[in-house]
C-alpha cells in the first residue's frame, strides 16, 4: 500500500523592501515574479519603500526573495529585504494593491533622460504620442523634480491636475504595461501642454502652415538667431545657436556670464564627435540614464566661436534630456548653447511666474508648459580621469540617489550635515544611508542662501527626517556654519564642527567603501581654502586620516593672501605675495628684473602693499594649493588681474599644458621642489623657490608658456609623491606608516595634476582612493562631514 502524501500548509511571509524601489516599475516586477511563481498575496508601496505580503510554497516565496534583487529595474537600487512571517494564509492570486502613506524613509530616484522606447514613439507619425514633448514611462522621465511627497504616486506629484484619459488609465492600470503606475504618465489629449510665449507681453505670431507645432516654431527661431528660455526639466534653459557668435556673445553679455564656459547640447554623439575627442568612457556617460553634460578636449578639426569657452581647450556636451529637447534637437546638424536660466550665480529660474522679470532682458520668447517643478535640480558635470567619469557637479541624473556607507556605519542616528559655502550640497544620513543633495550652489549668493534653506525644509518634509545631531563645517563666517549654529539652538539638539578637510577625507573613504574600523589612510587634500585648526587657511594638506580622527603631516607653504578674499579674485595678489615670501623685492628686481612681469608687478601700489605685509593687515596666511595655481597663471599672464569665474586662472593654466612634453615624462621636466620643515615645528612643507627661480628663468629665455605650464604640473605632482613617501617612512624604519593614499579637494579636478600623481603613487606601491560618483570638490564635503559625525555618534553609542 503506497504512502499518502500529505500537502505542506502555505507559508505566508511579509517582506519589507528598502532602497529606490518608488517610481521605478519595481512593483510590476514582483507583480510579475510572483504570479510565475503562482503566489497569492499583494505588493504595495508606503513611506518606507515596498511591501510584499505572499503566500505559497517556502521554496516559492524564497525564489520571489532572491529574485526580487536580482531583477530590480533598471532604475531601482534595492537597500534591504526583510521577510518576516505572517500567521494568516492569503488567497484570491496576487495583485497590486492601493499605495499607504506612513512617515517617509524610501528614496526618490533621480530624474533620468527618455528611454529608446519613448523616443520611438514620438518619432513615429503613426504612433498616438507623435511628438508629444512629456512622453514618459516607468524607465525613465521626471522624479525629484516633480516630487512634493511620499510614497511616490502621482496624487503627491504635479502631475496631480493631469486627469488621465481613458487610453492612459488603461495603461497606468495594466501592470503588464512599461507605463504601469508611471507617475508622470500623459499624451497629447490629457499631459502637460507646451506653448510658445513672448516675454515682453506682445502676442507671439508663427506661421502655422511653416511650423508643425509650438516647439518646432521655437527650434526655428533658434535657428533664426533669438536667444529662447525654455522650461527644462528642472529648470528653465537659455538656448541659442551655438555657431551664431554675435548671439552667444549677446547672451553672454546679456547673462552677466564674462567668461565661464557654456554647456552644449547636441542631438546625437555624431555631431558631437565633429567638434570633440571622445574616449569610450565620454560616450558611456554621454549615454547613460544620467545624461550629464561631459567636458571633454575640442579636436580643433571644427571649431565653435571661441565665446563659447573662453581660454580653454575643452567642451561640455550633454545630449537630450527629454522628449521636449530631442524634438528641438531633431533638426540642428550643430550643437545648440544650453545653459541655465538665470543671471550669472543666481539659482536657475523654475517659476512661470519669474520669467519674464528674470529672464525677460535675456530671451524674446520662452517655451513654456503647464507642469510645475517641484524642485530645482541643475544638470550634473563629469569629466573623465584616469581612464573613469568623475562627477564635478552631482545633481539631475544622480540626486538624490542614496550613497550605501561603508560595513560600521549601519546603526549610525539621523544627522544632517550643512555642507560649505562653495558648491554647495546638504547631506541626511540615517541607518547607513546618506542622502546628498542636488547641486545648491555658492551661498554668497542672496537667493541661493534662500533657496538652500528651502531645500533643506523641503528634504526634511519629503523623507521626514528628524536630526539628532547637525554638523557643520568649522569656518565661523560660512554661511551655513551660521545657519547650523541657529538651527542647534532653536531645535535643542547636538551641533558637531567637522575640519574641512577632514570632512574631504572622509568623503573620499566613504565613496571607497573604506569601513568604519579600517586603518588611517594619508589623506592628500588640494583645494582653496579651509579653516585650519591653528585658525590659518589650510588648502594643500596632507592627513593622516579615518573617520574619527586625524593628523596634519605635511603642508604646502604657508604664504600670506594679499587682500584677503580679494586674493581668491585677482591672481596677480598672489603672485606679488609667493615672490616676495621666496626672494623679496630686491632679489626680484636683480635676477629677474626685465620681465614684463616685473614691469606689471611695479605698476601695483607696492608700498600699500608691502605695509599691508610687514603690519599683518587683511592678509590671512593659506597654505592653498588653489592660489598657488592663480599665482604661476598670474606669472604667465593668464587672468592676471581678474578671475569671471572661481577656478578659472586654474583651469586655463591647465589647459595651455603641452601635452607633447608632458609625455616625455623625465625628471629634467619637472620644476624643482623642496621639503623642508616650517620654523619652529617639525611639520614638513613643499617649498617652491627652486620652482620660482626656475620658471622666471624660463620666462626670460621665451620658453613656450605650453611648456612651463606643463613643468608645474609635473613638479608638483612630483612634489606630492616624495612628500607621500617621506611621510610613509618617517617612523624611522622600513615599515610603512600608511599604504593607501586618499585624493581630494577641487585641484585634484585638473586631470594632468591627478593622473601624474596617481602614476607616481602608483610606481611607488600605494594603493590610491579617489572620487567618482561625488564631486572631489566641496560638492561632496556634506557626504564627509556626515560620516565623521557619524563615526563620533556610533562611539558614544557603544560607551
Amino acid at each position: 500500500m503506497s504512502a499518502r502524501v500529505v500537502a505542506k500548509p502555505p507559508s505566508t511571509f511579509e517582506i519589507r523592501v528598502r532602497g529606490r524601489v518608488q517610481g521605478v516599475g519595481f512593483r510590476p516586477a514582483v507583480w510579475r515574479i510572483a504570479n510565475e511563481l503562482k503566489l497569492d498575496g499583494e505588493v504595495l508601496n508606503d513611506g518606507d519603500g515596498v511591501i510584499i505580503r505572499a503566500s505559497g510554497e517556502q521554496d516559492a516565496i524564497a525564489t520571489l526573495i532572491k529574485r526580487i534583487r536580482l531583477e530590480c529595474p533598471p532604475l531601482g537600487d534595492v537597500q534591504s529585504v526583510e521577510p518576516h512571517v505572517l500567521d494568516r494564509a492569503l488567497s484570491g492570486g496576487f495583485h497590486i494593491a492601493p499605495s499607504v502613506g506612513r512617515e517617509g524613509r524610501t528614496e526618490v530616484a533621480p530624474d533620468v533622460r527618455t528611454c529608446p522606447a519613448c523616443i520611438s514613439e514620438i518619432d513615429d507619425p503613426s504612433a498616438r504620442r507623435y511628438r508629444y514633448p512629456f512622453n514618459t514611462c516607468t524607465h525613465c522621465g521626471p522624479r525629484l523634480t516633480i516630487v512634493e511627497g511620499l510614497p511616490f504616486d502621482r496624487e503627491l506629484t504635479t502631475m496631480a491636475p493631469f486627469i488621465m484619459c481613458s487610453e492612459c488609465r488603461a495603461e497606468y492600470n495594466n501592470p503588464n504595461d512599461r507605463r504601469f503606475h508611471a507617475q508622470a504618465l500623459g499624451c497629447l489629449k490629457c499631459g502637460p501642454k507646451a506653448r510658445l510665449i513672448r516675454l515682453d507681453g506682445k502676442t507671439s505670431r508663427f506661421d502655422r502652415g511653416k511650423v508643425l507645432d509650438d516647439v518646432d516654431a521655437a527650434a526655428s527661431l533658434i535657428k533664426k538667431g533669438e536667444i529662447i528660455a525654455i522650461k527644462g526639466l528642472g529648470g528653465y534653459q537659455l538656448a541659442c545657436d551655438a555657431t551664431n557668435e554675435k548671439t552667444v556673445a549677446r547672451l553672454r553679455e546679456l547673462k552677466k556670464r564674462d567668461a565661464k564656459p557654456f554647456a552644449l547640447m547636441a542631438r546625437d554623439i555624431a555631431v558631437i564627435r565633429e567638434y570633440c575627442i571622445l574616449t569610450p568612457e565620454d560616450k558611456q556617460a554621454l549615454s547613460s540614464a544620467a545624461a550629464p553634460i561631459v567636458i571633454m578636449p575640442a579636436n580643433g578639426s571644427k571649431r565653435l566661436p571661441p565665446v563659447i569657452a573662453p581660454g580653454l581647450g575643452a567642451l561640455g556636451f550633454m545630449l537630450p534630456t527629454t522628449p521636449l529637447h530631442i524634438l528641438i534637437l531633431q533638426t540642428f546638424g550643430h550643437p545648440v548653447v544650453m545653459t541655465s536660466g538665470n543671471l550669472s550665480d543666481e539659482p536657475q529660474v523654475i517659476c512661470d511666474n519669474d520669467i519674464a522679470t528674470r529672464l525677460g532682458g535675456i530671451a524674446t520668447y520662452a517655451l513654456v508648459h503647464d507642469r510645475e517643478i517641484a524642485n530645482r535640480v541643475d544638470d550634473s558635470v563629469v569629466r573623465v580621469s584616469g581612464g573613469k567619469a568623475r562627477v564635478i557637479r552631482r545633481a539631475r541624473g544622480y540626486a538624490p540617489a542614496a550613497i550605501r556607507l561603508p560595513n560600521g556605519f549601519g546603526s549610525s542616528p539621523h544627522v544632517l550635515a550643512m555642507g560649505g559655502e562653495l558648491k554647495t550640497t546638504f547631506c541626511n544620513l540615517k541607518d547607513g544611508a546618506a542622502v546628498l543633495s542636488q547641486h545648491q550652489g555658492d551661498l554668497e549668493d542672496a537667493l541661493t542662501f534662500d533657496e538652500y534653506k528651502k531645500s533643506l525644509a523641503l528634504y526634511t518634509e519629503l523623507f521626514g527626517h528628524t536630526p539628532v545631531a547637525l554638523v557643520i563645517d568649522k569656518h565661523p563666517e560660512y554661511l551655513s556654519t551660521k545657519l547650523g549654529h541657529e538651527r542647534a539652538k532653536r531645535d535643542g539638539i547636538r551641533l558637531i564642527e567637522v575640519q574641512h578637510h577632514h570632512a574631504h577625507v572622509a568623503a573620499c573613504l566613504a565613496e571607497n567603501g573604506r569601513e568604519l574600523n579600517a586603518p588611517a589612510v594619508l589623506g592628500i587634500v588640494l583645494d582653496g581654502l579651509g579653516w585650519g585648526d591653528d585658525e590659518t587657511i589650510w588648502g594643500g594638506e596632507f592627513l593622516l586620516a579615518d573617520y574619527r580622527r586625524y593628523k596634519r603631516l605635511g603642508t604646502l607653504k604657508p604664504v600670506a593672501m594679499l587682500g584677503g578674499a580679494q586674493a581668491s579674485r585677482q591672481p596677480w595678489r598672489n603672485l606679488y605675495t609667493h615672490l616676495m615670501a621666496e626672494m623679496r623685492w630686491a632679489g626680484f628686481t636683480l635676477n629677474f628684473g626685465e620681465l614684463e612681469v616685473h614691469n606689471f608687478l611695479s605698476g601695483q601700489p607696492r608700498a600699500t602693499l608691502d605695509a599691508m605685509l610687514k603690519n599683518g593687515i587683511n592678509v590671512p596666511i593659506a597654505s592653498s594649493c588653489g592660489r598657488l595655481f592663480d599665482a604661476v597663471a598670474a606669472a604667465l599672464g593668464i587672468c592676471r588681474y581678474q578671475q569671471a569665474y572661481e577656478g578659472e586662472a586654474a583651469a586655463r593654466l591647465e589647459a595651455i599644458v603641452d601635452d607633447t612634453a608632458l609625455r616625455e615624462e623625465n625628471d629634467s621636466l619637472a620644476y624643482p621642489f623642496t621639503i623642508p620643515t616650517l620654523n619652529g615645528s617639525n611639520l614638513p612643507y613643499i617649498e617652491p623657490l627652486a620652482m620660482w627661480n626656475a620658471l622666471l628663468s624660463d620666462l626670460a629665455v621665451k620658453t613656450s608658456p605650453g611648456v612651463i605650464a606643463a613643468r608645474f604640473h609635473v613638479g608638483l605632482a612630483k612634489a606630492i609623491a616624495n612628500m607621500t613617501q617621506r611621510l610613509a617612512l618617517r617612523s624611522g624604519n622600513n615599515a610603512r606608516r600608511f599604504d593607501t593614499v586618499a585624493l581630494s579637494g577641487g585641484c585634484f579636478q585638473n586631470r594632468v595634476l591627478f593622473e601624474e600623481v596617481v602614476r607616481l603613487l602608483k610606481i611607488d606601491g600605494f594603493t590610491i582612493l579617489s572620487h567618482v560618483r561625488v564631486p572631489a570638490n566641496d560638492g561632496g564635503l556634506a557626504l564627509g562631514q556626515a560620516a565623521v559625525a557619524a563615526a563620533q555618534l556610533i562611539d558614544k553609542k557603544k560607551r
